[in-house]
């Protein structure tokens, strides 16, 4: 068969072993899979393997002389940064093949191993590969996309907070982004990311309000097989993902005491420890925190630990509302009809009379309320010019406006009847459905819990957000 017939290789793999039945055999049953397999007796002729070669993932002995598994390790992943390895050890070197993984290495097999064991290990091994290299590709298009030129906008406090996430982007400070609901907290983590020397490792967001009590920690941190009803594996927490990159924590005021407690101590010391386990792992993480509401008012009042805010509040980013910055909305709206455009076979374009519409209203919603608007007359109006009307606008949130169109200032604001954002909204369902459900159940907070669906300690957290108590409870302080 020529060279031009031949399957293409399903990937490269070196085998290390300095018994060579044992690495001849592991060679010829790998190639026997499709897979181009290079072979070295020794730590040294892997590495100069490593070095020239487009290995991908390397199965090495633990127990070679002179160079033996572990340091070989260390050496190749200096040399390939994203090369895979598999340990190949005796029963009796479990321990070292732990350690051996928390140091890099993707997985341990132990000797003898059937063949179907390892074929199953390489073929995840290599699938991890081949993801590294798709993530490595779109590195490039992270930073682009998420950079300073995300922040839309021209006026002033958008120039002031690009300045600043410049400026602390570049050291490993931990961040603090405070803002209302849709001004943008997480563009402003990701430019603070794409400008780090942390770029090209990962951004792992995590909105703790979207999650249930009970699973974040798990969720944060990991678990061990065993640690809870369906762990039936260990696994990885985001934390550990983000190992090298930045983890993005939003809605950090929505989370316990006793998660603060823990994401406390893995600021502190700089490791994480898994769920079900009494180790800890070392990570190298920088956290950048989020929240829309006043922080430092949930830390007088007891519902987040003043020393985890001392922590997170390095350095503070300001998200402006966007009623603070109402000569962007020109230029917003026009990215986001740029962007609805690529998408509509009918492109539309903004009238004067539109963008003057526009910025005259308070957007109690904030940009992501401008989005929508856009989008859906970029969707909806029949004409190829967008008109006033094709932006219907919530009533007594307009703002009068001096100077020409698209620079105002805000001179007054009908609060007499504001319509309350989303945010707002959702907060007083949830106080009058727990004010009703205590009505009916009085002491009983168990049944409260069961019938609102929610744990009791989220129960009581709310109530106390909400100042609420027992029916029949006593009221003094």
């Amino acid at each position: 068969m020529n060279d031009a017939s031949k399957p293409p290789s399903r990937g490269c793999i070196l085998v290390v072993d300095d018994q060579r039945n044992m690495r001849a055999t592991t060679a010829l049953l790998l190639r026997s899979e499709g897979y181009t397999v290079l072979e070295a007796a020794t730590g040294e002729d892997a590495l100069t393997t490593l070095s020239k070669d487009g290995v991908e993932l390397m199965l090495t002995d633990l127990k070679m002389e002179p160079m033996d598994g572990l340091t070989l390790l260390k050496k190749a992943l200096e040399v390939a940064p994203r090369l895979q390895v598999i340990m190949m050890t005796a029963f009796g070197s479990i321990e070292t093949a732990v350690q051996a993984m928390r140091e890099g290495a993707f997985d341990y097999i132990t000797k003898p191993f059937k063949d179907g064991e390892l074929r199953y290990r390489v073929e995840r091994a290599l699938e991890r590969a081949q993801l590294q290299a798709t993530v490595a590709l779109l590195t490039g298009e992270f930073n682009e996309r998420h950079g300073l030129s995300a922040l839309v906008g021209r006026s002033r406090a958008m120039s002031d907070l690009s300045s600043r996430v410049t400026r602390v982007a570049q050291s490993d400070a931990t961040v603090l982004v405070q803002g209302e609901s849709g001004t943008g907290k997480e563009l402003v983590a990701r430019a603070v990311h794409a400008h780090s020397r942390r770029k090209d490792k990962p951004f792992v967001p995590v909105n703790c309000a979207a999650i249930s009590e009970t699973l974040l920690e798990s969720e944060l941190f990991g678990h061990a097989k065993g640690a809870f009803t369906g762990a039936v594996r260990a696994r990885r927490g985001l934390v550990e993902e983000a190992n090298g990159g930045t983890l993005f924590i939003d809605e950090v005021t929505e989370t316990t005491p006793a998660f603060q407690s823990k994401l406390l101590r893995t600021l502190q010391e700089g490791e994480v420890r898994r769920v079900g386990e009494s180790t800890s792992t070392k990570v190298d993480v920088r956290i950048v925190a989020a929240t829309n509401r006043d922080i430092e008012l949930e830390v007088r009042e007891k519902r987040f630990r003043q020393d985890l805010y001392y922590r997170l509040n390095v350095v503070t980013l300001r998200v402006p509302p966007l009623r603070e910055r109402l000569d962007d909305v020109r230029e917003l709206a026009e990215h986001f009809l740029k962007r609805a455009n690529a998408r509509s076979p009918k492109p539309k374009r903004l009238s004067e009379a539109a963008v003057g519409h526009l910025t005259g209203y308070s957007f109690p919603g904030n940009v992501r309320e401008l989005e929508n608007l856009v989008e859906q007359a970029a969707a909806l109006a029949e004409g190829e010019e967008l008109l006033p009307e094709d932006f219907p606008l919530s009533p007594n949130t307009r703002v009068e406006v001096s100077g020409p169109v698209g620079s105002p200032q805000v001179s007054s604001l009908d609060t007499s009847m504001r319509m309350p954002t989303l945010a707002e909204a959702v907060e007083e369902a949830e106080r009058r459905a727990i004010a009703q459900a205590l009505e009916r159940h009085g002491m009983d907070l168990g049944r409260v819990a069961e019938e609102l669906s929610v744990s009791s300690t989220t129960l009581w957290r709310k109530m106390k957000r909400f100042n609420l108590r027992p029916s029949g409870a006593d009221h003094r302080d």
